[in-house]
């Protein structure tokens, strides 16, 4: 197979150009998905509207394998590649700083480090220990859980913040409204796009076989996401508003819809990683395989890490888990803007963009 190598701003542009100019002159895929039905409103196709494209694709490769232009052909066509390396540069141009977004975007050892370092910091800054059967906050308190995680997760919202908006800036995008978002969650609630052009699936880790596990285990593991989110959400709600201290009974809405994202999550992680293996990595983004199986394992070990602490709570490895549990999410707070997880983001502003387009091109 053609393996897409792309280094230079310029050579990729000039090779987009190239490619999608083909594809736009055929159109066999304009049924497959959103961006082939998007490609079809341009006669040329500048960076702005690459960079369009490339975030509104799933990287399903159904292209791929229905096109006649692919290698050995001597057009050599290889759009998920040629839009997943766009893509990833779209990230690493757009969030600053881009050095730190380059390591974590191309390399495991980032992870490695951060999540080594806050084990250390949080067992012997906080005086947590390793050995004990205490419960969460008789452990580290919780004006110094919010001390150390409050900064740790707005720090690097707002980055993520200003890289959207230069990348908002960048595609030419107009004010988003209620309807433009509503469309876009609409899009990325259901994951259309990973059904294929007729409800059969994609082709991403079984070659000209459609399946739809691919679909069905991005869904596990945003909802799960959610639900953890809605679980620390809950929480909050309950200790500020309400007065009522943590730990919650397993019937709580806290621990309810925690204990069922975190399963959620886990499987969903688990299976991207197996799907991922099983796919072929040269129509994927060349050069960041490493940190996508990096970042696919941090949130696996960010959810099974919080279901083993639950599992272990008034076992002297409950102090254990705990550290280890917060250290991966500290790393996965910090990671939010350099990683593939801002990939949700970027897709989000991309729907939000295409429903504009698509409102004032009806």
């Amino acid at each position: 197979m053609h393996t897409l190598k792309l280094e230079s701003t310029d050579a990729d542009q000039a090779e987009a150009e190239r490619q999608l100019g083909i594809c736009n002159s055929c159109r066999y895929c304009e049924g497959y998905c959103g961006t082939f039905q998007a490609l079809t409103r341009y006669r040329s196709f500048d960076t702005a509207t690459v960079s369009h494209l490339a975030n509104l694709c799933h990287n399903c490769r159904g292209c791929y394998y229905a096109c006649q232009y692919t290698d050995p052909h001597e057009f050599a066509l290889n759009i998920p590649a040629l839009l997943a390396s766009v893509r990833a540069q779209n990230w690493e141009q757009h969030i600053s700083p881009r050095f730190f977004s380059r390591a974590m975007q191309r390399s495991l050892w980032p992870y490695v480090l951060l999540s080594i370092v806050f084990m250390v910091l949080l067992s012997v800054g906080t005086g947590a220990s390793w050995l004990s059967a205490l419960p969460f906050y008789a452990s580290i308190s919780h004006t110094v859980m919010v001390s150390i995680f409050l900064p740790l997760f707005l720090l690097p919202l707002i980055a993520l913040f200003f890289g959207l908006r230069r990348y908002w800036k960048s595609v030419g995008a107009a004010r988003v409204t209620f309807s433009d978002f509503r469309s876009a969650c609409s899009a990325a609630a259901t994951m259309k796009q990973l059904s294929g052009g007729q409800g059969q699936g994609c082709n991403y880790e079984s070659g000209e076989r459609y399946t739809s596990y691919r679909r069905w285990a991005h869904q596990a593991t945003m909802y799960g996401f959610l639900l953890c989110f809605m679980s620390t959400s809950v929480a909050t709600l309950y200790h500020y508003v309400f007065g009522w201290q943590a730990p919650y009974p397993f019937l709580s809405l806290p621990k309810l819809f925690g204990v069922t994202g975190g399963v959620l999550l886990s499987a969903g992680c688990a299976a991207l990683w197996y799907l991922k293996s099983r796919s072929a990595p040269e129509l994927g983004a060349a050069h960041r395989k490493a940190g996508e199986y990096a970042f696919i394992g941090l949130l696996f070990l960010v959810s099974t890490t919080g279901l083993l602490l639950y599992f272990f709570k008034g076992t002297t490895l409950a102090g254990g888990w705990l550290i280890i549990h917060l250290a991966f999410v500290a790393t996965f707070f910090v990671s939010i803007p350099y990683s593939k997880m801002s990939h949700g983001f970027f897709r989000m502003a991309a729907l939000c963009r295409e429903a504009q387009i698509a409102s004032t091109t009806q």
